[in-house]
């Protein structure tokens, strides 16, 4: 039972306060270990036993918390050792072996040797030249004694990047959200606490890693009484499969509900969401802070009958952790996931970390609140399906945010951004104008608008969020592209030059780009610079049709002049 339940954490190098790997080390703690096994403050697994059953599931049995009780009442006597089964073997350093890859953060971020628990990105720029697949990534996120858990983020357009003051230093926050134009769903939980054992995705569920591409690391942690220097380092595992299964994570939540007085007991949070495709469930992540109380997740089917996803009736968010289930869980199309979390913000709540209580919000820190609730699933594929499932997931996930919360930026974004990628250009614009209301200098949301107004014709409208986008982000190569696209549109060959010249500076690898800046710059008659830029992207894209035909066009009126 200690080597299983014990030793991943309870040994050197790993979080436990003692190692727990012979004879000698449980004996010295005998006392300890009955009574934490006892209240089952250890092994730290927080779900109630249930029918939909948990990989790896730490949680003891009665049984096995009774023989531990009468071993220690018998004076902790030594077995036979004959009878005793090998120990474990753990891998020091990392646990899946040398990684093919290893990078490091950058620069370490200092840890103040007090104050309250915060939060810290690190920014990993991957090490790949093209899109390779990773079967696995392992975190080793520093000091153990500090870091209370960390995950990653996959950032496909660098987005991260605008929010460090100082190139590769990070920076601070907690609930950190990845800008992207293109529908990119997050898929994977990339999650590490104590006593994590990492595991290679499953076949036909690698992680796509292109070039230019960034992993964002954001870990949470908790002064030690001296300064503490965290350099994370991520081990990267690849393989030549590509990816068959395209999982996707959904997340409910509900913190607008969030607004608890002091001394509640029983603050009630909910959620609902129906599927609109058939899935199979993977895993759950629930998350709450320091007054959540009692969490738990339903899923009720078509005919009525229900599961119990979660339950988690003694929250406590040091020990919160991704579950997987041992067999994935089947839910049908019209299946309503649930979430109903309670809250507790009185003084009997030995976590408030209020004394005396006070009213408590949604918000970042660990002293405010959240009610989110996290499932990995993987679409059932059909021919029936009109389109993508899991853009349908998405788009009905969106649609539900924004009819709970028209005031939700991300939604508004996320279901304009799907609505155009299905050609529905109209709707996309309603929704986009919405999210621009809402953070009128965000340069993603700005551009997106004028792509939308662009791709039906609004040239003249498109144009001032353009400029709005580049007004923000002077170096956005889409709003400069588009923009130059634009003026072009409305034969401003003089003005879309200065853009198209960004985008190349911007982008020199753009075939796009040079072709377009090419194209322009014959319209206004500079025929000898316009060959340049589109022999350019010939060499890029030999197969760059306008690039071509612009060429011959040249081609034919320096031969008839």
């Amino acid at each position: 039972m200690f080597f299983q339940y014990c030793a991943p954490c309870h040994r050197p190098g790993e979080a436990g306060p003692f190692p727990l790997l012979t004879y000698a080390d449980a004996k010295a703690r005998a006392r300890l270990i009955a009574a934490v096994t006892s209240t089952r403050f250890m092994p730290p697994w927080l779900p109630e036993p249930q029918e939909s059953k948990f990989a790896d599931e730490l949680r003891l049995s009665d049984e096995q918390i009774a023989v531990i009780q009468k071993w220690v009442e018998q004076g902790a006597v030594e077995g036979a050792a004959a009878d005793l089964p090998r120990a474990p073997r753990f891998v020091p350093g990392w646990q899946l072996g040398q990684p093919d890859k290893i990078i490091e953060a950058e620069k370490p971020y200092t840890l103040p040797a007090t104050g309250s628990d915060m939060y810290w990105n690190f920014i990993f720029r991957t090490p790949v030249d093209r899109t390779r697949w990773l079967k696995a990534i392992e975190i080793r996120p520093g000091d153990k004694r500090v870091v209370h858990h960390a995950n990653i983020l996959v950032d496909r357009g660098e987005s991260a990047r605008r929010q460090e003051k100082e190139p590769g230093a990070g920076f601070s926050g907690m609930e950190l959200k990845i800008e992207s134009e293109s529908f990119d769903p997050d898929s994977h939980f990339l999650f590490w606490k104590p006593g994590t054992v990492p595991k290679p995705e499953p076949d036909g569920m690698a992680l796509r890693l292109d070039k230019d591409t960034d992993l964002v690391l954001n870990i949470h942690l908790q002064p030690s009484g001296k300064q503490e220097k965290i350099q994370p380092s991520l081990g990267l595992y690849f393989t030549d499969k590509p990816a068959t299964l395209f999982p996707l994570l959904l997340q409910l939540e509900n913190d607008r509900q969030l607004d608890i007085p002091p001394g509640e007991k029983h603050f009630v949070v909910t959620d609902q969401f129906t599927l609109p495709v058939d899935v199979d469930l993977l895993a759950i992540y629930p998350h709450a802070h320091y007054l959540g109380k009692d969490l738990q997740a339903l899923a009720t089917l078509p005919d009525g009958s229900t599961k119990t996803l979660i339950h988690i009736p003694q929250w406590n968010l040091n020990w919160q952790a991704v579950y997987r289930y041992a067999v994935p869980l089947a839910l049908p199309k019209g299946t309503a996931i649930s979430m109903r979390y309670i809250y507790d913000n009185s003084s009997e709540n030995v976590a408030n970390p209020n004394d005396p209580p006070r009213r408590v919000v949604a918000g970042n820190r660990s002293s405010d609140e959240m009610a989110h609730l996290w499932l990995q699933v993987l679409p059932h594929t059909s021919s029936d399906t009109a389109f993508d499932p899991r853009m349908q997931l998405q788009e009905a996930m969106a649609r539900h945010d924004v009819e709970k919360n028209p005031g939700d930026f991300e939604a508004q974004y996320n279901l304009a951004a799907m609505l155009m990628a299905r050609g529905k250009q109209a709707d996309a614009i309603q929704h986009f104008e919405q999210a621009v209301r809402l953070h009128p200098q965000d340069a993603t949301a700005n551009n997106a608008l004028g792509a939308s107004l662009l791709a039906v014709g609004r040239f003249g409208e498109a144009i001032p969020y353009f400029s709005a986008a580049l007004k923000t982000q002077p170096d956005n190569f889409d709003a400069h592209y588009n923009l130059a696209n634009a003026l072009a549109s409305q034969d401003k060959f003089v003005d879309a030059i200065e853009h198209y010249r960004a985008a190349v500076r911007l982008r020199p690898d753009d075939a796009n780009a040079e072709a377009n800046l090419g194209g322009a710059l014959a319209e206004t008659g500079n025929l000898a610079e316009a060959k340049v830029h589109l022999q350019r992207a010939l060499q890029i894209d030999p197969n760059h049709k306008l690039a071509r035909e612009n060429l011959e066009q040249i081609s034919r009126d320096s031969k008839h002049p």
